[in-house]
């Protein structure tokens, strides 16, 4: 048994990967009032990084804030990079799937989630069915995600039921956004700063 001591102003995290390695067989699909947008390239960053910052927030998702403008675009523009989005009737974005088919035979769900007040109803359900259909496309053998203990307490057990089966993990650390200033307040207080 080791301990590690994580330094002042950094977090840990436990990492679960998750595969899924067969097409799901259809199923009845989820109901949402929402509707999936395709963003093409070029993706507006500023639209980008507030959705992903309104929806990533209490989970301290960073990612994408810590890259700047061309690195940003590079991910998101890439040819093999998609990104749907769920809007209210209204046009306004409250979920995201970010799809990234650079390797081969492989789809990975880099970014998926809602805004926080939508998850609970239903809608993750229909948002994973989207998710599931965009990358089972032809020739993909093989579709992972990543989650992670900070993560909303459900992210886990909502993937195992979507079908994936985790197959590894590991401990990541790294500044947290909190003290380097990508979230200038304290939106996951359930973390503690130290």
């Amino acid at each position: 048994m080791g301990i590690t001591v994580v330094p002042g102003g950094e977090l840990a995290t436990i990492v679960t990967c998750l595969e899924m390695r067969a097409r799901p067989a259809p199923a009845l699909p989820a109901r949402s009032a929402l509707k999936l947008v395709r963003w093409p390239a070029p993706v507006d960053l500023a639209a980008y990084r507030a959705l992903f910052r309104r929806i990533g927030a209490p989970w301290l998702w960073r990612g994408r804030l810590v890259l700047d403008d061309a690195g940003l675009a590079a991910a998101l523009n890439a040819e093999l990079c998609e990104i749907h989005v769920a809007t209210r009737r209204d046009g306004t974005a409250m979920g995201l799937i970010e799809l990234d088919f650079s390797e081969p035979s492989t789809c990975e769900i880099v970014y998926f989630g809602l805004e926080p007040g939508m998850t609970g109803r239903g809608h993750g359900r229909w948002l994973m069915d989207h998710a599931l259909r965009l990358a089972w496309r032809d020739g993909i053998t093989r579709v992972w995600l990543h989650t992670c203990d900070l993560d909303h307490p459900a992210a886990l057990a909502f993937y195992q039921r979507a079908g994936f089966v985790p197959y590894e993990r590991w401990v990541e650390t790294y500044p947290d956004p909190r003290v380097d200033g990508t979230y200038a307040d304290n939106p996951a207080p359930q973390v503690p700063i130290i």
